[in-house]
């Protein structure tokens, strides 16, 4: 359903960046009414920018008829933050996606937002660098999409999250001014206004352009997958790991039906009667590497270790992390929807936390997939169902909120590299007062005075809740 403002507003996004990249009709504003999540929106008009004067011309259409708008990259999202407000202008940057210039020397790339996540690791291997944030959407995502969730990865453990490898971003802000924050130097002046920007979520602005910081490729790998009887086991081992100094480049778990469902999809070999796994991988100069491996060996000893398999080649370690990147995907092996959190809870109570997470699903009724990053408590627990069982989609729901606030309590956070979205929007008081909320608030505002960038996202508004509604996962919308 349009509006006059809407279509006022169509009128004019033709005229400033052309008819061929906007696109109004209901077939195709349907298509962008979600991402990965299972809430959904309706999309009035969508612009397929293709520079950074198209997304100004875009923000200042939305500020000129008081239209909310939102960027969306690759909608690969699961929180709902590229879901849009009914009636929206869809800022879509899949077509801004150029790797503009690389400086492989000073170790900094300059890229579109629209650039896929592993196609710039891919294009920049042979000169020895790659982009360290490494979600399982690595394939799909978009360099835009991780700036805007500040999301991590495997082996973000070692190397951090995004938001220590962004160095600068130009950013269109909702008036429609164009800015610069950070830069190519090492401590540019002033606020850090980049710092602020990433993880932002689409409410202060639309990223156009990003320095990236590019990370050596290491000079020796050693990837293990470690089998062991108890979930608990493989959890404290991890502590042990930490507490003894050594901070692989990632350690993952898998769960049993994890193992089963991927096993049953790849075919490589994981132990499916283990209870549990770890993928543990060490990086850097040989000598070190051989250290860490040994030392990892003993701790593993006495935590009851069934077996300790090492990827043999690059082929063998590669299949390894394919199927851990491929758990999701794998979960059609099991049931055909899926729902998720992914908390953040202190490596001491993570064996804790599991079991709990066994003891809500089991009371409800609901197969769990626990595969997590293991070494910094970076929780997924996978709630597998089908929704065309009456009443499960609730019972997943309610499962799912008592996962994050038992999560909350044992002094976890709701979120590590999803962002909050829609989804958990409505959980922020259970970790912040309404003074932290009102701070966070009136830094939107100074932002975004108008509200109109990605509104009614992470930030609990009782007023507009009912802007949005859920719809069961694998539904066809």
């Amino acid at each position: 359903m349009t509006t006059p403002a809407l279509d006022a507003a169509i009128g004019a996004l033709r005229d400033r960046v052309g008819s061929k990249k906007v696109r109004s009709g209901s077939t195709e504003t349907r298509l962008y009414r979600r991402d990965a999540s299972n809430m959904a929106g309706q999309a009035g008009v969508v612009v397929f920018a293709e520079s950074t004067a198209d997304v100004q011309a875009a923000v200042q259409v939305a500020q000129r008829f008081g239209i909310p708008f939102l960027a969306r990259g690759s909608g690969t999202g699961l929180a709902g933050g590229a879901v849009p407000p009914d009636g929206a202008i869809v800022i879509s940057t899949s077509k801004m996606n150029q790797i503009i210039s690389v400086d492989a020397i000073n170790r900094q790339a300059w890229v579109e937002p629209g650039v896929l996540n592993l196609d710039l690791s891919n294009q920049i291997a042979h000169l020895g660098v790659h982009f360290a944030p490494d979600p399982s959407s690595q394939q799909t995502c978009s360099i835009g999409g991780n700036v805007a969730n500040n999301s991590g990865g495997p082996h973000c453990l070692a190397d951090g999250v995004t938001s220590a490898h962004i160095l600068g971003l130009e950013v269109v802000l909702p008036d429609g001014s164009v800015v610069m924050f950070g830069g190519e130097e090492p401590e540019p002046d002033g606020l850090d206004l980049r710092g602020a920007f990433v993880g932002s979520e689409g409410m202060f602005g639309v990223a156009t352009k990003i320095c990236v910081r590019l990370m050596q490729n290491p000079p020796d790998v050693a990837t293990m997958l470690m089998e062991f009887d108890s979930v608990a086991e493989g959890a404290q081992l991890v502590s042990d790991i930490i507490a003894d100094g050594i901070v692989p480049a990632a350690v993952e778990m898998m769960d049993q039906l994890c193992l089963q469902a991927v096993e049953a999809w790849l075919h490589a070999g994981l132990p499916v009667d283990a209870a549990a796994a770890l993928l543990i991988e060490c990086v850097g100069e040989p000598g070190q590497v051989s250290a860490d491996v040994a030392r990892i060996h003993e701790l593993a000893s006495v935590r009851q270790v069934t077996n300790i398999r090492t990827a043999a080649d690059d082929d063998e370690r590669a299949l390894l992390w394919k199927g851990r990147k491929g758990a999701f995907g794998a979960v059609a092996q099991v049931k055909p929807n899926y729902y998720l959190h992914d908390t953040v809870v202190p490596r001491a109570r993570l064996a804790e936390v599991i079991e709990k997470v066994y003891e809500i699903t089991n009371r409800y009724g609901i197969d769990v997939i626990n595969v997590f990053h293991a070494g910094d408590g970076n929780l997924h627990p996978l709630l597998v169902y089908d929704a065309r069982e009456e009443g499960m989609v609730e019972k997943v729901h309610a499962a799912g909120r008592e996962i994050v606030t038992f999560s909350v309590e044992v002094g976890g956070v709701l979120s590590g590299e999803h962002g909050i979205g829609l989804e958990k929007r409505d959980l922020m008081p259970l970790m912040f007062s309404e003074i932290d909320l009102a701070a966070q608030e009136a830094l939107r505002v100074a932002f975004d005075p108008n509200l109109l960038a990605n509104p009614n996202k992470v930030l609990p508004n009782p007023a507009t809740c009912g802007d949005m509604h859920q719809v069961p996962e694998g539904a066809w919308i």
